[in-house]
């Protein structure tokens, strides 16, 4: 039996990598592909556009121009076409269509054609005070109560219902604190249909009685 000693082993030689070694091209394009995308999340995260919002609330039937409107940067990430952008231009002949709030970001659909709006502003007396929380924009009923006929024994006339749900377009106060003072106005938005039951109940000697919706304030 032979008693040569083996052959040392020989050390592996490490080989310098190259462009054609496929895991250093994995790994160049792992690292690229991180840098973008933390790039585009960090632009993304600072981008804004800006967009109308209402200044002063705005009533069914107003005219809506740059004096109404003021500008607010905001970040939204998809539906800007939604909402009226102010790089952009105003259109014309603008009026609003529904209820916008002070402040609510304005969107397109909210505004339209005066020729869509079919209410009319219509001024009720208001003969008892209600709470200055009904303002512009505010939804409120309108009720009538004929006058009691004469006579000690004639039966007092029930109210009935003129108009639900109509919008407040203005308030004409007679005085200043928690309350809207008897006195005061208010500006109604009557749609066209109703409007001959609530102008005959304003003309009659009874009264109309404004009825504040609760939780239906502006």
């Amino acid at each position: 039996m032979s008693t040569d000693p083996l052959p040392a082993p020989v050390a592996a030689r490490l080989r310098r990598p190259t462009w054609r070694d496929p895991r250093l091209v994995v790994g160049v394009v792992i690292v690229a592909a991180s840098v973008a995308l933390g790039s585009w999340a960090v632009s993304s995260a600072g981008r804004t556009v800006p967009v109308y919002v209402a200044d002063g609330t705005l009533t069914p039937g107003e005219a809506v121009d740059a004096s109404r409107l003021r500008t607010v940067d905001v970040r939204i990430d998809a539906g800007t076409e939604l909402y009226l952008r102010a790089d952009q231009d105003l259109p014309a002949e603008l009026v609003a269509l529904r209820v916008v709030d002070d402040g609510e970001l304005v969107a397109r659909s909210a505004l339209g054609d005066g020729a869509d709006v079919d209410v009319r502003s219509v001024s009720v007396p208001v003969d008892q005070a209600m709470s200055a929380r009904v303002t512009a924009g505010s939804v409120v009923d309108l009720w009538s109560a004929p006058e009691a006929p004469a006579g000690a024994d004639a039966p007092a006339a029930e109210p009935s219902p003129l108009v639900e749900g109509v919008v407040v377009e203005q308030v004409d106060e007679a005085g200043s604190g928690l309350v809207v003072a008897d006195g005061a106005t208010l500006h109604v938005l009557v749609p066209a249909d109703d409007l001959p039951a609530v102008l005959s109940a304003l003309a009659d000697p009874g009264a109309v009685t404004v009825v504040p919706r609760a939780g239906a304030g502006a």
